[in-house]
Order: structure tokens, then sequence, then C-alpha cells
């Protein structure tokens, strides 16, 4: 047996809780940014050409304002008419060049952010897959959802939009600075005079924005949890006539979340407008000093015609980079959110080195090695889903291989997680999980679940036929072992009796048949999958006693050979166990067959009593 400190506690790594805040303040942050650009790196040829092209829509721009008041101050100016023609064939094939190169420009942003989002997308539903059962215990459908919509979309507006945007307005900002100060130094100064207003303006508001769309991101978060939350919970909603009360919570979050968008928009409605009228304060001034100087001589028209275009280029970009600072916010809160999740460390990981659990039936001789079920034991087994709440204390038990333990005890007794802790969904906070000589932490939960066969009270179907869902079990399975698999079951007549039997489409989560025909499909896809350890949870709680009696024998072939944990409230389903473990608040307060325990008048005889007085005789 590989050895393994029994008494060593689970240490839990960091982890996001649903209560945990968002930083209300974190402005752009080069981190996330040069991490985001990350993701751009396999497709490295396309992102460098949409650089160039940006690059050179940057320039051409102011290119053309510079063209336009060379024609101006030019042939117009001298009424050269016959050059007139050639500058403006000149001005219309920069023109057509200028917008081929945009075009491409547009194009090649488009699929460079449609490629880093489904990258992304991907790296979260691989991410999320791995995590463990305690995650998704913790963390709210909804939240994930956001993730992977509208915090991923945040993020291609980040990287098509603001950022080759940014580029393309800055560089012209950038040109026509320079254009300006080799065509007027002086009158430039005006410009460099508006630089503090701009930055007292910028930083006045920037963090109010921040703070702002970051509230507006976690309160779409909470409606898009709400809402996945609603509609996997409509049943209940109107078995207890809860639509309206529901609706109105509904509507209270809208609104927190209209209230948290107008705040954004009510901050950046300041600040736009703000810088726009700061833009034609400088136009002012420019009139008024560029007249001056061309009434004395000091410059001249075709100067101050110039200088205007410039001006124009100058400024129009600084609205739009005010926009694209408040969806840069937006990207910052998406890609923070979007790398926080798949940051979040797995409460625990199989171990570095371990191996595959030894399947005894590959290269068997026999039929009873191929037959072969687990040996499981529990050594000192204490466990928490919480800390320092534990829901075990100090369990042992052996189960050997072929033999089925049942599990009894009232809810919450922790029946169902002795199976997580045998199935490796969660990790013994003490103690020892042993199977077959090999300590649980030593050998892969894949192949571990490659030898186990589950079935749920709460059976899950995906969308699909009867016969995929039945296949998840052995995806290479052909239609005739399926047939054979219900035909030991005793059920391909109930399957086959569905609208199309075993081409039947059924719905998300199952919807199109019947509670009862979802565990019959869950069955069989067990007795296919062929497994050593096999896993009943209430298996047949939804089952109706006519189909049950049926079931009976199917359960024995399918139990036999195997080693079995059963839980269930029926007797009928436990009082063949080899071993019946009683527990009480975490605790194993009895143990052994049916009959040993009924002797005993302990407590699975009063147990007994009362499924017996309901009517449940086994």
């Amino acid at each position: 047996m590989s050895k393994h400190p029994s008494n060593r506690p689970l240490t839990l790594v960091h982890r996001v809780q649903e209560h945990e805040p968002e930083e209300a303040r974190r402005p752009l942050e080069w981190g996330l940014i040069h991490r985001l650009f990350g993701f751009t790196r396999p497709f490295a040829g396309k992102r460098n050409a949409l650089i160039v092209l940006t690059v050179l829509r940057s320039t051409q721009i102011p290119a053309l304002a510079w063209l336009a008041s060379l024609i101006i101050a030019g042939p117009i100016a001298r009424h050269e008419s016959s050059a007139l023609l050639w500058w403006i064939a000149g001005y219309a094939a920069m023109a057509v060049l200028a917008d081929g190169l945009f075009h491409f420009r547009q194009r090649l942003a488009l699929e460079l952010g449609e490629a880093v989002v489904g990258r992304l997308r991907a790296d979260i539903f691989a991410h999320v897959q791995r995590m463990p059962m305690s995650f998704f215990h913790r963390v709210k459908l909804g939240r994930i959802l956001s993730r992977v919509t509208s915090d991923v979309e945040s993020l291609r507006v980040g990287i098509q939009d603001v950022f080759f945007v940014g580029i393309v307005q800055a560089g012209s900002m950038i040109f026509a600075a320079a254009i300006m100060v080799w065509t007027d130094w002086v009158l430039f100064l005006v410009v460099l005079a508006m630089a503090p207003f701009l930055w007292v303006i910028g930083s006045r508001f920037r963090l109010r924005m921040s703070q702002a769309t970051r509230a507006a991101q976690e309160s779409f978060s909470r409606v898009t949890a709400t809402l996945a939350e609603s509609i996997n919970g409509i049943r209940v909603t109107q078995g207890f006539v809860r639509q309206e009360t529901n609706a109105g919570l509904f509507r209270s979050l809208i609104a927190d979340h209209a209230r948290f968008n107008m705040g954004a928009a009510r901050s950046s409605a300041v600040m736009v407008p703000l810088l726009e009228l700061n833009s034609q304060f400088f136009v002012a001034i420019l009139l008024l000093l560029g007249g001056w100087r061309v009434l004395n001589n000091h410059s001249d028209i075709g100067v101050l015609i110039t200088f205007f275009l410039f001006a124009n280029q100058f400024f129009a970009p600084i609205q739009v980079l005010g926009n694209l600072y408040n969806q840069a916010l937006v990207a910052m809160a998406g890609a923070e959110r979007v790398f926080r999740l798949i940051d979040t460390k797995p409460d625990w990981e199989d171990e570095p080195g371990v191996v595959d659990l030894p399947d005894p039936r590959l290269g068997a001789r026999d039929a009873a090695e191929s037959a072969a079920g687990a040996r499981v034991e529990f050594r000192g087994v204490t466990f928490a889903y919480e800390p320092g709440r534990p829901v075990l204390h100090e369990v042992n038990f052996t189960a050997e291989p072929g033999q089925t333990v049942a599990l009894v005890g009232h809810t919450g007794s922790g029946k169902s997680s002795i199976v997580n802790l045998a199935s490796k969904f969660y990790l013994p906070t003490r103690g020892e999980v042993i199977i077959d000589g090999h300590e649980i932490r030593t050998f892969t939960g894949r192949s571990l679940h490659r030898q186990m066969g589950m079935v749920q009270q709460q059976n899950f179907l995906f969308g699909g036929t009867v016969l995929d869902n039945i296949r998840l079990g052995k995806p290479g399975a052909t239609e005739e072992e399926v047939r054979a698999a219900a035909t030991r079951l005793d059920c391909l007549d109930l399957l086959e009796a569905l609208p199309r039997g075993l081409q039947t489409e059924v719905g998300e989560r199952g919807v199109g048949i019947s509670l009862g025909q979802r565990q019959l499909v869950c069955f069989t896809r067990a007795l296919l999958a062929d497994p050593r350890l096999l896993i009943l949870d209430e298996a047949t709680s939804a089952i109706d006693a006519l189909t049950e009696a049926r079931l009976q024998k199917a359960l024995a072939a399918l139990i036999a050979g195997r080693t079995s944990f059963v839980v269930a409230h029926r007797l009928s389903t436990i009082r063949h166990a080899d071993l019946v473990l009683v527990l009480d608040r975490g605790r194993v307060v009895e143990r052994g067959t049916h009959a040993e325990l009924l002797s005993c008048r302990g407590h699975y005889a009063s147990l007994y009593g009362q499924f017996t007085r309901v009517g449940d005789r086994g």
C-alpha cells in the first residue's frame, strides 16, 4: 500500500467566495493589459500586420488634412487651375488608399478580437471543468456565465476597439502636433497651454468613472446569476406562487444595475462635453492670436488655414479618446474578473507524480478477475466542507471487493459525504481513503472515475437522444451493446416505448421524458460503463413501485461482482446489503447486516420501525 500521512490536514488554497467584494478602484493597469495581449501571441502575424496598418492609418488621416491645406494655400490661393487638378487627383488617390487600408484594418481587428475571445472562453471552460465539486458548491452558475459572456465581450471591445482605435487617434494627435510645431511653434504654445486643463479634467473624472463602471459590471453579474437561478428553479417558483415576488426582486436588481450605469454615463456626460468645450476655447484663442499675427504680418493666411485644419485633427480625437477610456475601464473590470476566475486554484489537485489507479481487469485471464470489484477502506476519516465545521467524524469501515455497502441515516447524517469521498470528488480533511491498497491522494481522479459508475437521485441528462446519453458511459458503444445493457436491466421495452425509442430527443436536464424514465437511462448508462465501483445515491427514489420491482433483479445483476455504495431510504434497496452503516451526525453509530441490526434493537431498528409505519416493508 502506498503510504500517506493519515493525520495531515488538507490545506485550503485561496478561493473565490460568492460574497467576495469586487475592488472599488483600479484604473488601467499595465499587468492586466500585458496579460490580455498575451492571448494574441498565437496570432502574432495577424496582430503585427494590424499594428502596422493601425500606425499607417494614424498618419493617413492628418496627412489628408495636410494635403488639403497645401491645396488651399497653393494652387487655389494662386489660382492655378491646371495644377489644382493634379493636386486633387493626388488627394483622391491618397483617400482611396486610406479607405482601403481602413477596410483591412477593421477586418483584421475583428478577426483578432474573435480569435482572442474564442481562446479566452475555451480556457475558462477548460479551467472550470477541472475544478472540484467544492467550487460549484460555492460559486453560482450565473457568475460563471457572466464571466464567459458579458465580461469576455468587454475584453473583445478592449482588444479590437480600444487599443487599435486608440493608436489611430493618438497617432493622429502626435502627427498633427508635429505639423503644427513645424508650421508655427508660437501658435502651438496655445495648444500646450490647454494640456493642464485636459489633465485636470481627466484626473477629476477617472476614479469616479472607474468606480461606477466596476459597480455596473458587478451588478450585471448579480442580474445574470439571479436569472440563471430563477430559470433553474422555475418549478419551485410556480409551485409556491412566487412569480410576482421574484419579479419584484429581479426588478430591484435591474434598477440597481440601471443606477450604476447611469452613474457611469453621468460622469462620462460631464467629462466629454468639458473636453469639447476646451477645444472650443482653443479655437477662439487661436482665432484671436492667429488673426492678430496675420494682421500684423507675422504670419500669412495659409499658415493659419493649415493650423486650423490640424487643430481639428488634434482636438477631434480627444472626445473619442474620452469614450475609449470609458470602454477601457469596462474592459479592465472584465479582465480582472475573468483572470480572477482563471487564477482561482482548485481546493485540491492531484499531487505531482501520482499515477493511474491500476485496473485489474486489464489483461485478466478469466471472468472472475474481469469482474473484480474495488476494495474501499476508510481509516479515521474526518471531513468538512467548510473549515472548522466537520460533517464526518473518525469514520472507519472496509468494503471488500464485490460487497454492497448501504448507507442509512437521517438527512444530513453524512451519507452523501462518504460517497463524495469514495468518488474522490473531495479529499478527507483528516484520515485516509484507500482503494485497492492505494491511498486516494496517490492516484489520479480520472483513473478512478473511469472505473466508477454513478446513478444519482437528481439524474442529469444532456441535450441529445436517449442513445447519446446512455453512450456517455461508453462513448464507443454500438447500439446493439446499448440494447443489450437495457435488456439486462429488463427495461428495453420501457425505453422503446418512448416516442422514437432510443432516438427520442431529450431537452435540457431530460425535459421531454418522465423522471422515472430518466433514471432508467442513467441505470443503463451505469451498466454500460461496466464499473468496478458503483455509486447508487437514492437511485430508485423516483421510480414507482411496479417499475422498481422489475428493477430489483436487474439491480442484482448490475451490483454482482462490483463494490457498491447504496444511499437509500427504501428498505427494498438495502435489505440485501453485505454491510449496512448507520450514520448519525457524521458518525457511524451502528454497522452490520440488515438482520443483525434489527436484532440489536438500536438506531437502525428504530429507523426500520419508521419505514414500516409509512408502508415501506421491502
